[in-house]
């Protein structure tokens, strides 16, 4: 069956503007913006003439500064009420036609990250930056009072000669919690564990070498580096190798929201999308859960040991129930945080044991829960992580069985695989 497509043209010259641009920039702009089943192409002829008589052509350079130029859209009918009133706008100067077409197929090969992003459009620049020389104390504080959990190590001259991340922190400078939880132990407690790395040098428990990315590079490259060695982020440096942005993965989510079409629309619109993936194409996936009943000490071991980050609560008949993070744990002993400091740092007694046994994953759990099915795509699980905030996503089935947790890492694995 024939689709309904409608065919825009636009006669124009080179010199026509919108908004100082280019009239068939904005144009463009446009069309990509509304993330529609809809193709865009600019055409420059060779020669042409105008209402006025001013003659446009190639063979004399001064009557070639202005040539003809041809705009056609293609796109669904029930778009152009939309769309055409926007263009003709943008038009000052030229004609504008509409006109059905007959199509017979529209197929089009979906790609997660769109090939023209380069590194220096999703990256963050300028970031905070430590010297080898800083404590580990100045490390801490800095990543305390901001919202990023890594900082790059620089020398003198701007050049990155290792990063610190969470992990460095804990594995080197014995720190007991992530930075996200650290400092809601009291100030107390916080200023104690900074007493004791505060001689501690960064270059001590710094990453190095460090991987770095050049800012012209595709995004895709970057992200190629990072799936390779399992990084979270990327220092990105110049040509000279002084280091201009960071590259972190929720940067590219946040770039794969904003830049890819809502492919959704594209399918309700009997547009054939090829090399679609889904959540069920994800191969690694945290399947760590508990049974309701199950003691918090041992939720506690799981997040400690596999560094899972969440735990799910399910059923006997595998229903999720709830997840557990360190952060529920937290809320759960606020009245006793103490014990879990002690439980965190080793410092393990009847006692606080005592207090952690009496809870079970039920009472801890959080039930508000966001997830994902199976047949979900892997950039509507990338949107919603990434409006949401989440690091990972529970898959349940139709009937709300727990699949497994899919994460940021997961995501990126398969979904690279279009690109």
């Amino acid at each position: 069956m024939a689709l309904e497509y409608r065919l825009i043209k636009i006669f124009t010259s080179e010199d026509v503007r919108y908004h100082h641009r280019p009239a068939y920039e904005a144009v463009m702009d446009l069309i990509r913006s509304r993330r529609i089943a809809a193709r865009c192409i600019v055409t420059r002829g060779v020669a042409g003439s105008y209402e006025n008589g001013e003659v446009a052509t190639q063979k004399i350079l001064l009557l070639s500064l202005n040539m003809p130029v041809k705009i056609e859209v293609m796109l669904p009918a029930g778009e152009v009420e939309q769309v055409l009133p926007a263009i003709q706008e943008m038009i000052p100067d030229g004609i504008v036609i509409a006109e059905p077409i007959h199509v017979v197929s529209y197929r089009t090969s979906k790609r997660l990250i769109p090939r023209q992003l380069r590194v220096q459009d999703v990256m963050t620049a300028a970031p905070k930056t430590v010297s080898p020389a800083a404590s580990v104390k100045d490390v801490i504080q800095l990543l305390l009072s901001g919202d990023f959990n890594a900082v790059p190590v620089v020398d003198a001259g701007n050049y990155p000669v290792g990063i610190i991340t969470q992990g460095d922190l804990m594995t080197r400078a014995d720190m007991p919690v992530r930075i996200g939880l650290l400092d809601q132990f009291g100030q107390h407690r916080l200023e104690a564990y900074l007493d004791l790395v505060s001689h501690m040098p960064a270059e001590q428990i710094m990453t190095k070498p460090v991987v770095t990315v050049e800012q012209d590079k595709p995004l895709t490259e970057a992200v190629n580096l990072m799936l390779k060695w399992n990084l979270k982020r990327l220092p990105v440096v110049d040509k000279a190798g002084a280091l201009v942005g960071i590259l972190a993965r929720v940067d590219i989510f946040r770039a794969i929201s904003r830049e890819t079409p809502e492919w959704k629309v594209f399918r309700a619109q009997n547009v054939t999308v090829a090399n679609m993936r889904f959540v069920r194409d994800i191969m690694r996936r945290d399947t760590h859960t508990v049974a309701p009943e199950a003691p918090v000490e041992e939720v506690i071991r799981l997040i400690d040991t596999d560094d899972i980050q969440r735990v799910a609560v399910v059923d006997a008949s595998g229903r999720l129930m709830g997840l557990i993070s360190d952060r529920d744990l937290l809320a759960a002993f606020s009245d006793s945080r103490e014990s879990i400091w002690h439980y965190l740092t080793g410092k393990r007694n009847h006692a606080t044991a005592g207090q952690i046994l009496r809870k079970t994953a039920a009472e801890v759990m959080r039930k508000d829960l966001v997830t994902v099915q199976e047949d979900t795509t892997i950039d509507e699980a990338i949107r919603l992580m990434t409006d949401k905030g989440l690091k990972r996503l529970p898959v349940v089935d139709a009937e709300g069985r727990f699949k497994g947790m899919i994460s940021r890492d997961s995501l990126l694995r398969t979904g690279l695989a279009q690109t």
